[in-house]
């Protein structure tokens, strides 16, 4: 039988790259470069390529071709391949394209308006905008579980963490909560005994970019195809021929944009290592949202806040912010490995991290399923940080509803891949570390190459060929064990 569908498809999500391409890199700008005042028209340009992209992948063509295309004698790789690109156009055809659009432009009308909107503590003046915002993704939902069978807030997880459902996440969850706020408690009364130097700044934001900008080349960041910007709320965007990463500076705070560098470092050495053979097919795709946390998450807390690599980055500290009390390598070591409650989800450390992502999964599903609405978020929000965290956020909407991205644009779904990240990523350490007997003094040494070509091997240069499930199985052993992340957290804290 003459192979004519696929070639055809491949074409089509190729010419559908390039666009994403575009639209990834004028998203970028639009966090990182550009002024005010291009806020509106960019957002119109955007909603105009999604609204283009849209009608490409839902032609009606397409579905014949895809339908063609499963009759024909195809490898295993592109039989992947397919599967994905029809995953795509499945996700897309739902949708009318007024919702698409409409969704668009509410997005970044409410992401632009945040921006000032958190600075001055306006819940009053953010709400209309997002409660347009939950509207639209309440109707995506609703179009997305009509056809799944499955509930609305599940369709829209299922975008982000393909075969996730909220089932499956409420029983790691209560594991979680079943062990944590105890092993929160002990590791904060174990350490409030210890007397620690704090760093004395101010750390000149250069000096923090140019040490950044040197861990990036530590953990082989590709300066080639990438670069390190600044915005508001740090990220990793463009694609994986151009990785765009950014941060932001503190200059009375040295480990918070080192740390978010590092973060951002992972996902980019991702992208930049995802399958080149297959570059513009949705097999070369990031397998999820949470196998891409995973590889952030690997850097920033399975290396970054590890005794070795510590070892390895402080005389660079030393180099450019001076031979201070606080940077003798026991006090250096501890102060990086504080745990404390505090309000904000990115500055978290990796024991008090998990309660942030419960506390927003457990509100914005009960948004999304209807049982709750935007005007009840800021009480139920101060009472979950109470009872997880033992903090009121009462009127403190900048620090406390009001302080992450992801739900102005109608991220929601997103939120859990962050500590089903950490789980898997403290899976894949272990099955590294047993692969690698000598792991812990090759990371001292400024070693990364073996560790970097077992995750090549196991995890990026995959793409999407795998679920998530037979990834982190074919990597570790067995699919994803939360035993892992507890065991982790109790070795590192006490």
């Amino acid at each position: 039988m003459a192979n004519n569908a696929y070639p055809q498809l491949t074409r089509i999500f190729q010419r559908l790259s390039h666009f994403s391409h575009l639209s990834a890199i004028a998203g970028w700008d639009m966090a990182a470069m550009m002024p005010p005042g291009g806020s509106q028209a960019r957002g119109e340009a955007l909603a105009e390529l999604g609204v283009l992209q849209h009608q490409i992948l839902t032609d009606k063509n397409v579905a014949v071709l895809l339908d063609a295309a499963q009759q024909e004698n195809l490898s295993d790789d592109e039989r992947a391949n397919l599967r994905e690109m029809a995953r795509s156009y499945n996700q897309a055809a739902l949708l009318p394209e007024s919702l698409v659009e409409a969704k668009s432009l509410a997005g970044n009308r409410c992401e632009h308006a945040w921006r000032t909107q958190r600075k001055n503590n306006d819940w009053a003046g953010f709400a209309p905008n997002l409660k347009e915002v939950v509207r639209l993704s309440r109707e995506e939902a609703k179009l997305r579980a009509e056809a799944s069978g499955g509930s609305r807030y599940d369709a829209l997880l299922d975008i982000y963490e393909p075969g996730m459902t909220s089932a499956r996440l409420d029983v790691l969850f209560a594991d979680l909560k079943s062990w944590l706020p105890d092993l929160l408690q002990t590791v904060v009364d174990k350490q409030a005994s210890r007397s620690l130097i704090n760093p004395q700044g101010p750390f000149a934001t250069e000096s923090q970019r140019d040490l950044g900008l040197e861990a990036m080349s530590l953990l082989g960041f590709d300066f080639n195809g990438g670069r390190l910007d600044v915005s508001t709320h740090p990220f990793c965007g463009g694609v994986p021929e151009d990785v765009r990463i950014t941060t932001r500076y503190d200059e009375d705070d040295l480990l918070s944009a080192l740390f978010g560098v590092i973060h951002e470092t992972g996902h980019a050495r991702y992208e930049q290592n995802l399958p080149r053979q297959w570059a513009g097919q949705p097999v070369a795709l990031a397998r999820s949202t949470g196998v891409h946390e995973s590889q952030s998450l690997f850097f920033e807390m399975q290396i970054g806040r590890s005794a070795a690599f510590l070892k390895h980055i402080l005389p660079l500290i030393q180099q450019r912010f001076g031979n201070q009390p606080a940077f003798t390598l026991d006090n250096f070591i501890a102060w990086s490995q504080t745990v404390e409650r505090g309000f904000i989800r990115v500055d978290a450390d990796e024991v008090s991290y998990p309660s942030h992502v419960i506390l927003r999964y457990e509100i914005e599903r009960a948004l999304i399923d209807g049982d709750i609405e935007v005007d009840d978020i800021p009480g139920l929000w101060n009472e979950k940080m109470q009872q997880y965290l033992g903090l009121s956020t009462e009127g403190n909407y900048r620090n406390g509803c009001m302080q992450d991205i992801h739900w102005t644009d109608g991220g929601f779904g997103y939120f859990p891949s962050y500590t089903l990240g950490a789980m898997y990523a403290a899976q894949l350490f272990q099955a590294a570390r047993k692969a690698l007997p000598d792991l812990d003094s090759q990371l001292a040494e400024g070693n990364f190459s073996p560790l970097f070509s077992w995750l090549r091997e196991n995890i990026w240069q995959h793409g999407s060929r795998f679920s998530t499930s037979e990834l982190i199985t074919r990597a570790t052993g067995e699919d994803l064990n939360s035993r892992y992340f507890r065991e982790h957290l109790t070795t590192r804290y006490l």
